[in-house]
């Protein structure tokens, strides 16, 4: 029996696979809310191949705000960082294996697959494995999967388990074996940690190079797209494009994890991430300066079009937009009128649920986010006669509807 904990972005996908493919699972989650979702038939995901898959089998696994008694694992709850420290917070990842070791069988297997920094296992979760007079082995399988494309990704991607010996790490791949056609690789736990954060970091720091361009051909009157797209063409580089800032729970936070433990060897990473930070400020400062271009003094005139970090997911965690918004004048977030297709609670003061009602509302759209809604070429022509500031690149027919284009 499989007991997954943590039935979040990676924890509820990964049990619902694991259930296709045979394993005996049990869910748990300490949200009784998202329990009782799940238990009925209820919930709902925006990713239509999760719902799918979720009414496939969601009668076949026991959702419980409990811990099951089984012999194997999964623990895929949060991994915040500090704010003052940028150190991981493995509090979660604590609270979960602390129950699990009150009522796991002998000789089990606990997974982390939470994303933490390298030597948190060993530092955090060790201790409290060998303090509990059981034979309890550790591993970690930290998740590698792109919202918006769970399923394939968990199906396709490879992955990387560690573990201490030979045995466990067999034990492991035959778990992820049975759904993941993708190469496995085997190692320690500590270099599966390394590896995983170095993964994000690395976009990250990518990503910034990219913002420090957009901000270098602003000044140079060049179009950064243009340059990226042609630099792109050399064999051995990749720029990914420039955006309105870093979100999500990975590469916005990851990071940090090194920079909190290592803050002299990671002078590179550390202003990367000062980089990716500062970008909704930028947007804010050029909004304001198209806002003068344009004769508009007041917020109430401007909308932001997404909320989410990234396009066709209802994700907001340390999304761009939400960054953006928490350092206007309470008095101007009341007033900017925002809008998003996947959101469908209130969240601010001036929010719009229709895309058309919207647009009535504004006469700057603030583009934040490349969801397929803003893409469509009928909702496109919707913009004719708007200023538009675009920060995510839509495309050249948006650029020849607006009635003045600005990109970063």
């Amino acid at each position: 029996m499989i007991n997954v904990i943590g039935l979040g972005y990676i924890g509820l996908p990964t049990a619902l696979m694991l259930s296709k493919n045979g394993a005996d699972v049990v869910g748990s989650d300490i949200n009784q809310d998202v329990v009782s979702s799940l238990k009925d038939g209820s919930a709902f995901f925006s990713e239509e191949e999760i719902n799918k898959l979720y009414k496939e089998v969601y009668k076949k696994i026991d959702f419980k705000s409990e811990y099951e008694a089984a012999d194997r694992y999964i623990v895929a709850v949060p991994t915040p960082f500090d704010r003052d420290t940028k150190k991981v917070d493995p509090k979660y990842i604590v609270k979960a294996v602390e129950e699990i070791v009150k009522v796991c069988e002998e000789d089990s297997i606990i997974i982390i697959e939470s994303t933490v920094s390298p030597g948190t296992i060993d530092k955090f979760i060790r201790p409290i494995v060998e303090g509990s007079n059981k034979k309890i082995h550790l591993a970690h399988a930290p998740e590698r999967i792109l919202p918006t494309n769970i399923v394939y990704e968990l199906v396709n991607n490879s992955r990387t388990i560690g573990a201490d010996d030979k045995k466990v790490l067999d034990e492991v791949e035959k778990i992820y074996s049975s759904f993941c056609k993708g190469e496995i690789f085997k190692t320690s736990i500590k270099v599966a940690e390394m590896t995983k954060v170095v993964e994000n970091t690395y976009r990250d720091i990518n990503i910034a190079f990219a913002n420090e361009l957009a901000q270098i051909c602003d000044l140079s009157g060049l179009d950064v797209y243009e340059v990226i797209k042609i630099a792109n063409k050399h064999p051995r580089v990749n720029i990914l494009n420039p955006g309105p800032g870093v979100g999500g729970h990975c590469i916005s936070v990851d990071p940090w994890f090194l920079v909190g433990d290592f803050p002299k060897q990671t002078r590179l990473i550390n202003s990367a991430r000062y980089v990716n930070d500062s970008m909704p400020l930028y947007v804010k400062n050029k909004l304001n300066s198209i806002m003068i271009d344009e004769g508009i003094t007041d917020y109430s005139r401007v909308g932001i079009y997404g909320l989410t970090y990234k396009a066709n997911v209802d994700d907001v965690r340390e999304s761009p937009s939400m960054q953006f918004l928490s350092i206007l004048k309470e008095e101007d977030r009341d007033k900017i009128v925002v809008y998003d297709p996947y959101i469908k609670k209130m969240m601010y003061r001036s929010q719009a649920f229709d895309f058309q009602d919207f647009l009535n509302s504004c006469d700057i759209v603030l583009i934040m986010v490349d969801h397929e809604e803003i893409k469509n070429s009928t909702n496109v022509s919707k913009l004719r006669g708007k200023v538009v500031f675009d920060t995510k690149h839509i495309g050249e027919e948006l650029k020849n509807r607006a009635k003045v284009y600005y990109s970063l």
